[in-house]
């Protein structure tokens, strides 16, 4: 049944939120998320899915941990009938497949039997996301023509003993779900309902997510592989002569960085471009800003800057960041103003970000130098003409004042113009600074000195893993401050600091 095209009648959806990873989650399912009132999910749900719920959202959590206590599944479709009769729209999120050994079949019949409308959107089950990003087709042609999937609890001492395992065996790929806890009763029953112990077989642990680990052993020798992996739960089992693909076509958890945690210092929103380069190369990413960017404290040396550049009264404008761009692109239009006003006035930008942002307001940077560091800009800047001229440095409040002198000692005068300011971000979570001082995140990240230093700060201690650094000025004040440098990206971007990670986590880029 279909949700009513509007209001006032609630309605509840059964959506499959997929095997972990957000980003496997349908565009339908997160449509209903969004304009969900109330989102009642299980424990396997990615928590990122929850944030794009409305903020006045009701979030209620009806999951459990393995041997943990729970709500009973009588309770959870009273519940979903309670919220859509009192007029919610209800997104009823559940990890896998709704209807895949996730009782989507039985909220589904008692809403029915309520009356309430409700729609079930299908999520990509871990049964096949699993073995697919370990590198292990279900089928593949004259391999493998038959699929059988079942859940672990059927095993002996289980929640149910309907599994036909005679049938399972016989499968040409056999999956099992929720297996950890009895693979040792799962893998007996394949074996002694005929399936040979030579089968090549692999546990995929936390499909999709960047922890992934995938273990493979012949199905007589699996159980004391995963034991000596430390495997655990949720974790799948897939038998066949597919698993033997996994050597050719590597899987999710064989990329550059995957198994390596990775923390991100960049402010918050300038932190999502490394962030989902790293996520590409497998690492567990944690966004951690140690600092913010501010407006200065009065807009008026700015705009009057502006104005200036619109009356042709600078040479050349120099720019360190996309930050000075949007800056001076601010002070513009507060000034009526748009890139017309530049005129003949040349750029200068550290960078290819600078160079991009200033790209997009239609202004072409006439100055990059190859290494992206105001050094690398003072030196190839040009030396001014006989008769001078006026260059504005609109930077932040902390800039490194050599640049300053650089385009003086070249003959021209500078101005220095504050667009904006780096201010510390504040507290770290607690979560995040505990990880951190223990020694569990492996590679810290750093874009810039200040970062660094309000990093510092707000840890109040040494911390634990290995420091990259954008470009040599942020790798010398991490230095400075006592801390290890393990590398540096040869390109000061963000491409070379993604580089400079696998470099420091001893992995070679795929």
């Amino acid at each position: 049944m279909k949700p009513p095209a509007g209001p006032p009648a609630g309605w509840v959806a059964l959506v499959g939120a997929g095997p972990g990873d957000p980003g496997l989650v349908t565009v339908r399912g997160l449509a209903l998320v969004r304009m969900a009132d109330a989102v009642v999910h299980d424990r396997l749900v990615p928590p990122e899915l929850l944030d794009f719920a409305p903020e006045g959202a009701q979030r209620i959590f009806v999951g459990k941990s393995p041997g943990g206590e729970m709500r009973s599944q009588d309770e959870i479709n009273a519940l979903l009938v309670g919220l859509a009769r009192a007029g919610r729209r209800v997104v009823r999120l559940k990890g896998g497949d709704p209807f895949l050994f996730g009782r989507g079949a039985e909220e589904a019949e008692a809403l029915a039997r309520a009356g309430v409308p409700f729609e079930v959107v299908p999520g990509v089950t871990s049964a096949v996301a699993g073995p697919a990003t370990a590198g292990i087709p279900l089928t593949r042609r004259g391999v493998a023509s038959s699929v059988a999937i079942a859940a672990g609890h059927g095993a002996p001492g289980g929640a149910t003993g309907r599994t036909d395992w005679g049938a399972l065996a016989r499968a040409d790929t056999a999956v099992v779900l929720m297996v950890v806890k009895r693979l040792a009763d799962v893998v007996g029953e394949l074996l002694a309902a005929g399936r040979s112990p030579g089968t090549p077989a692999a546990v995929v642990q936390d499909a999709t997510l960047p922890g992934q680990r995938t273990v493979t052993a012949p199905l007589g020798g699996i159980v004391e592989a995963a034991r000596r992996a430390g495997i655990r739960p949720p974790a799948v089992l897939v038998a066949g002569e597919v698993v033997r693909l996994r050597d050719v076509l590597g899987g999710w958890d064989t990329r550059s960085l995957s198994g390596v945690s990775v923390l991100v210092t960049r402010p918050r929103d300038q932190a999502p471009d490394l962030s989902a380069v790293l996520r590409e190369l497998g690492a567990e990413v944690i966004e951690a800003p140690a600092i913010r960017i501010a407006p200065p404290r009065s807009p008026e040396p700015m705009r009057r800057a502006a104005r200036a550049i619109a009356a042709g009264r600078y040479s050349w404008i120099a720019l360190t960041s996309a930050n000075g761009v949007h800056a001076l692109a601010e002070a513009l239009r507060a000034e009526g103003l748009d890139a017309r006003a530049l005129g003949s006035t040349r750029v200068a930008a550290i960078g290819e970000g600078t160079a991009r942002a200033l790209s997009g307001l239609g202004i072409r940077a006439d100055l990059v130098p190859e290494a992206f560091t105001t050094q690398a800009l003072g030196k190839v800047f040009p030396r001014a003409p006989a008769s001078g001229g006026r260059v504005l440095l609109a930077r932040a409040d902390k800039a490194d004042p050599a640049l300053t002198a650089a385009v003086r000692a070249r003959g021209w005068t500078p101005e220095d113009v504050v667009a904006y300011r780096i201010l510390s971000a504040g507290r770290l979570p607690a979560a995040v600074r505990r990880r951190v001082v223990r020694g569990e995140v492996d590679v810290l990240t750093f874009a810039s000195a200040g970062t660094v230093r309000a990093f510092l700060g707000a840890l109040g201690e040494r911390p634990a893993g290995k420091v990259v650094c954008i470009g040599p000025v942020a790798a010398r004040a991490a230095r400075e401050a006592g801390l290890r440098v393990a590398a540096v990206a040869r390109e000061h971007t963000i491409a070379g600091l993604a580089a400079a990670v696998v470099k420091a986590a001893g992995r070679r880029a795929r």
